[in-house]
């Protein structure tokens, strides 16, 4: 499903990135709770990111910024934004 996973690790939260045919996907897993959310893009990068509760899931909210993305991820996730790993192949992520 995927061509390349990058992933980054922070207190109790996982971060991980990948590709597929239509979609750059960052994923973040709070363990313990089992708080999960999804920050998704198409591969072009060029349209708004869509937060979801998991990869697969239905999209909560659209927004240009990737802060923004972030904070509601942050959000589902129970956790500060600055808490918040992010793995360096998603950086870019944004318009």
């Amino acid at each position: 499903m995927t061509d390349s996973e990058d992933a980054a690790e922070a207190g109790d939260v996982t971060a991980r990135y990948f590709e597929t045919d239509g979609e750059r996907v960052l994923t973040f897993e709070r363990s313990g709770g089992g708080a999960t959310a999804a920050v998704a893009q198409n591969v072009d990068g060029y349209a708004m990111l869509k937060v979801r509760p998991t990869p697969t899931g239905d999209e909560l909210e659209r927004y240009y910024g990737f802060d923004m993305a972030l904070d509601h991820a942050a959000e589902l996730l129970g956790v500060a934004v600055r808490d918040l790993p992010i793995p360096d192949a998603a950086r870019d992520m944004g318009i």
